[in-house]
């Protein structure tokens, strides 16, 4: 039996090309996806319960009976589908302006010359300590005042200007092999080519990478839709799955723990499986810059 044991740990120590001081940092790594896992899980559970089920005097990781009945509450009774709709337009646009426009940015610091270069990064990368709550009312007015409050365009246009992606890009093309940039320029082409038809379509990691970050700050925003956002049918899903808040010492208390969770449940869906598709593309981009064949 023994032996059997230490064949088999032998084999799942190759598997993953572990050596065995390796274990202990692997065991830990576990322990703690697990601990991180946990909250998703009970998120999860609560949302398939029912109301009477969910104050309960033990803990129940896993539900005694299933339901659907949250689910189809908070689509009935709220427009859920609609704040889905306007996170989706909103977060397409974004993502799209964000990831090109961090591409460009950095492509320009990181292989062009010009005056204020340093002075310019530096601004991006102080502009990183300066929080929402900062500015958000100037740019509030700025928006009512132009007439754009409560449309599309005030919630998309603040958001483009992403400071993540300008860095992930940076970091990528400072790596970027000059022989095909000087090979390029021989041929007569110019910087908007190049970036266009050689280091572009050679950043799959890095645009993998910012497009996974732009997504999951945009789809998680609250605050700036919160207060541009007037009507409810102009609404964000974090914005409205607020209303889902359960009401303390009322008949409906329990009725909405159990929405509530349904409801975060189904904002906090499209993130995870984001990430899942496209974790091994998001952990390239971040930790290298160099480009792989």
């Amino acid at each position: 039996m023994a032996d059997r044991l230490h064949n088999s740990l032998v084999r799942l120590l190759k598997a993953y090309n572990l050596r065995p001081a390796d274990v202990p940092i692997w065991l830990i790594g576990l322990a703690i996806a697990a601990l991180w896992i946990m909250p998703f899980v009970w998120m999860v559970s609560t949302s398939l319960k029912y109301p009477s089920d969910v104050m309960t005097s033990e803990v129940e990781w896993f539900p005694r009976r299933v339901t659907l009945e949250n689910y189809v509450y908070i689509f009935t009774k709220y427009r859920v589908a609609r704040w889905a709709l306007n996170s989706i337009i909103v977060v397409t646009f974004s993502t799209f302006f964000s990831v090109l426009g961090g591409a460009l940015a950095g492509y320009a610091l990181a292989r062009m010359n010009f005056p204020g270069k340093k002075l310019l990064f530096f601004l991006y990368i102080a502009s990183l300590m300066v929080p929402i709550e900062v500015y958000a009312i100037p740019m509030l007015l700025g928006m009512v005042k132009l007439g754009l409050a409560n449309s599309y365009p005030a919630i998309i246009l603040p958001s483009i200007g992403n400071v993540f992606s300008v860095l992930i890009f940076r970091q990528f093309f400072l790596n970027f092999p000059r022989d095909l940039e000087d090979a390029a320029r021989i041929d007569g082409a110019g910087h908007g080519l190049i970036f266009w038809k050689i280091a572009l379509p050679l950043a799959r990691a890095p645009l993998i990478a910012a497009t996974v970050i732009v997504f999951v700050l945009n789809w998680n925003n609250f605050l700036w839709p919160l207060l541009i956002t007037f009507d409810e049918s102009m609404k964000t899903l974090p914005v409205g799955i607020a209303a889902f808040t359960p009401l303390y010492g009322t008949a409906t208390q329990l009725q909405g723990f159990a929405a509530s969770m349904a409801g975060v449940t189904v904002l906090s869906l499209p993130s995870v499986l984001v990430f899942l598709v496209l974790q091994r593309y998001f952990i390239q981009g971040i930790s290298s810059g160099a480009i792989r064949g």
